[in-house]
């Protein structure tokens, strides 16, 4: 068995975390390898002795790891997805941020968690990914096209709204005068959708949701459509650019640029446990059921 572990930063909290992870891979003759920025940053605190991959265009992770370990929060599993890719690698997010919705597993049950992924006591979420493509070749987005998340558009460089003129499948839905526009997976409709009003979607839902972000027109609402939809967009406003965002990476898009969103041929595994719902997840961290009559 082959564990893969990465993480976005390291912070002290994390001594104990990788403790216990490479203990456990050592006791259990578990293969182990770091990414390798996460590895130099772990070995000033940990003695290490595991080999790494890289972290730019050479990426090294392979089919052969049977779990990507993610050290972080959401905001690393999402960083994480851009190395797993089309590989099929689930990925198993041990919860060292705040909130939490995919990074599920508390760093004090580490070990247990660690043991049924051993004893392959586990199931795959398969999380749906959303592709960009644009009219004109924007070059940053020829490696990594895919959002885990979301694909927002985003006003730049001006506190006017910009106006979004909005296909599905070719036929017009509308032109949204907006600070922006999310179109939002399952996966993150408990994200910046949800922020601005987007409706919760279990995992396994085949829908996609469109939020407007401050839309002038207050009859505009949000609208969940099939995942298989093409969702075609084009973009006008005072300014000649504006911003594109797959996830947490931003690129800047000319206004004449038009934009494709559809569902890519792969989807994110997210290694998921009997004892961990998605509703377990949802009451815990959004507070519900916390009113004083229930």
């Amino acid at each position: 068995m082959k564990f893969a572990v990465y993480g976005q930063y390291y912070q002290e909290s994390y001594d104990e975390i990788l403790k216990q992870i490479i203990s456990f891979c050592y006791a259990k003759n578990i293969e182990i390898v770091f990414e390798k920025q996460f590895f130099e940053m772990a070995k000033k605190n940990n003695p290490i002795e595991a080999k790494t991959f890289s972290s730019s265009a050479d990426l090294n992770l392979d089919s052969s790891s049977d779990v990507f370990i993610s050290v972080g929060g959401d905001g690393t599993i999402l960083r994480a997805s851009t190395f797993v890719r089309d590989s099929g690698v689930p990925i198993l997010g041990i919860n060292a941020g705040r909130l939490g919705f995919l990074a599920s597993i508390p760093k004090e049950s580490i070990l247990h968690y660690l043991d049924l992924v051993f004893q392959k006591k586990y199931t795959l979420s398969k999380r749906t990914v959303l592709g960009l493509e644009t009219l004109i070749t924007i070059p940053e987005l020829e490696e990594i096209n895919f959002a885990l998340n979301e694909v927002s558009i985003n006003r730049k460089d001006t506190t006017s709204m910009i106006v979004i003129e909005t296909y599905l499948n070719g036929e017009y839905l509308n032109s949204y005068w907006a600070d922006g526009l999310i179109i939002s997976t399952p996966t993150g409709s408990t994200g910046y959708s949800l922020s601005c009003g987007g409706a919760v979607l279990l995992p396994d839902a085949k829908s996609l949701i469109i939020t407007p972000i401050a839309p002038h027109n207050l009859n505009t609402r949000p609208i969940v459509i099939p995942e298989e939809t093409e969702i075609k967009l084009k973009v006008s406003g005072r300014e000649e650019q504006y911003l594109v965002s797959l996830d947490s990476r931003i690129f800047t898009i000319s206004n004449e640029n038009e934009l494709t969103i559809k569902k890519k041929p792969f989807e994110i595994n997210m290694v998921a446990f009997q004892d961990k719902s998605f509703l377990e997840t949802l009451r815990n961290k959004l507070l519900w059921g916390e009113d004083r009559r229930n």
